[in-house]
């Protein structure tokens, strides 16, 4: 069953959660860990996976094609939504990020098991475009919370964003042709080794219950949004402009994988509703558990 297989990434979540609330190995050592994995290995996975990735291909094009246009259909019909019922935006930038962000470490280790090398691969393209993407409709989404915040530093933010130069820096490897010579490729790999067990430990060390006893009713529509509306959006689009194969998985699985931890991180700092966004990072990952290998299963791919 496919829930066997996918279970032991839920276990690395949960030995993190366990870990952090006993105190092991330090408290200091969590946050230490995330900016190691987030400034170091995770960029070494997004090199070595785009260095030699086939970007002229037309089932990445069309990828790449179908990500914007799942993310910016999501992001649309909540601004509607939120025409016909105000939201302020220290709300809504986190009900947002609750639809339209993802936990990549989860969705990389999900397609490592599932496909190999060639998932991490096609992975990377789709990241390359999603993150800025995503990181300016959050940020949009949050400004009014977050006063002051000019189009010059919603810039600089991306700009310095370590997952968006290592994508650029990959892409332009791949186009070039000079792939990584001198035994890079090797030394990159070793490092990205270490990427998604900690990621995913990290992301069980953040996660914060307490929050759940409030906004019940909105962390579950975030939770069906995310978790079940999106991956089905995902897979009718991935259906309408030819997808298939891995390229669809793609598609789908980063769809239907809860929301990142950093959301909380970004909406602490624009001056959002933290709680609530922490509520939304922690319910959703709870919960993906039993979604995602009942979407997989549903729509048999």
């Amino acid at each position: 069953m496919l829930f066997f297989t996918i279970w032991p990434l839920f276990a690395l979540i949960c030995l993190g959660y366990i870990l952090v609330r006993r105190g092991f190995p330090d408290p200091g050592f969590w946050p230490a860990a995330e900016r190691i994995n987030y400034f170091l290995f995770f960029p070494a996975l997004l090199v070595s996976s785009l260095a030699d990735a086939p970007v002229r291909d037309p089932q990445v094009l069309r990828l790449g094609g179908a990500t914007v246009v799942v993310i910016l259909i999501a992001a649309c019909a909540l601004s509607l939504f939120r025409r016909a019922h105000p939201i302020p935006a220290a709300r809504f930038g986190a009900v947002l990020q609750g639809a339209v962000r993802f936990n990549t470490y989860l969705g990389l280790a999900i397609l490592a098991t599932l496909t190999g090398p060639v998932g991490i691969e096609r992975a990377a393209i789709y990241l390359a475009i999603a993150v800025p993407l995503v990181n300016v409709l959050s940020i949009m989404a949050l400004t009014e919370a977050g006063q002051g915040r000019t189009l010059f530093s919603m810039l600089r933010t991306m700009a310095l964003n370590p997952l968006i130069l290592a994508c650029l820096g990959g892409i332009a490897l791949a186009l070039t042709g000079w792939g990584l010579p001198f035994g890079t490729g090797r030394f990159l790999d070793l490092l990205a080794q270490a990427s998604l067990p900690l990621g995913l430990l990290c992301v069980g060390a953040a996660l914060q219950p307490a929050t759940l006893r409030r906004d019940g009713v909105t962390l579950a529509a975030s939770g069906a949004l995310r978790l079940l509306l999106m991956p089905l959006l995902a897979a009718l689009i991935a259906r309408l402009v030819g997808l298939n194969g891995v390229e669809a998985l793609v598609l789908v699985v980063f769809s239907a994988i809860p929301t990142a931890p950093t959301s909380y991180v970004l909406t602490r700092q624009m001056n959002g509703d933290g709680t609530l966004m922490a509520g939304i990072v922690t319910s959703q990952t709870i919960a993906a558990i039993a979604t995602i290998p009942l979407i997989l299963w549903v729509l048999g791919i």
